[in-house]
């Protein structure tokens, strides 16, 4: 399974980000799609989820109402609309795929892929 995310970066604090992740199709197709996080000597934490026709959402209370995740069906692509960034959201995020219980953060993934990292500045 290749997840890659990217579009991370240096933001100050209030400002906002777009992450993206792709996927091959085999894994993209019929599955949900999440975000998770993992700041400096902490523990990775859910972020956002999404199902597979993204009617579903589903979203970390520190997260609520400043993240939005969407996903592109005919591109293989998920993405994290990040707004009014906090420095508390630092950390490398990843994107993951499976069952809903795997991407609401209920199960952990299979596999984690490549991270992009982001940064906010007080």
């Amino acid at each position: 399974v290749q997840l890659q995310a990217s579009g991370g970066g240096l933001v100050q604090a209030g400002g906002s980000l777009r992450l993206s992740c792709t996927a091959s199709r085999r894994v993209f197709s019929n599955n949900g799609m999440g975000w998770f996080r993992q700041a400096p000597e902490k523990e990775r934490e859910f972020v956002a989820g999404i199902s597979w026709r993204g009617g579903s959402t589903t979203y970390a209370d520190s997260v609520k109402g400043r993240f939005s995740v969407s996903r592109d069906n005919a591109k293989d692509m998920v993405f994290l609309q990040m707004n009014s960034l906090k420095p508390e959201d630092t950390a490398v995020y990843y994107c993951v795929t499976g069952s809903w219980c795997v991407v609401a953060g209920l199960e952990g993934p299979d596999n984690w892929g490549k991270g992009t990292q982001v940064t906010v500045s007080s």
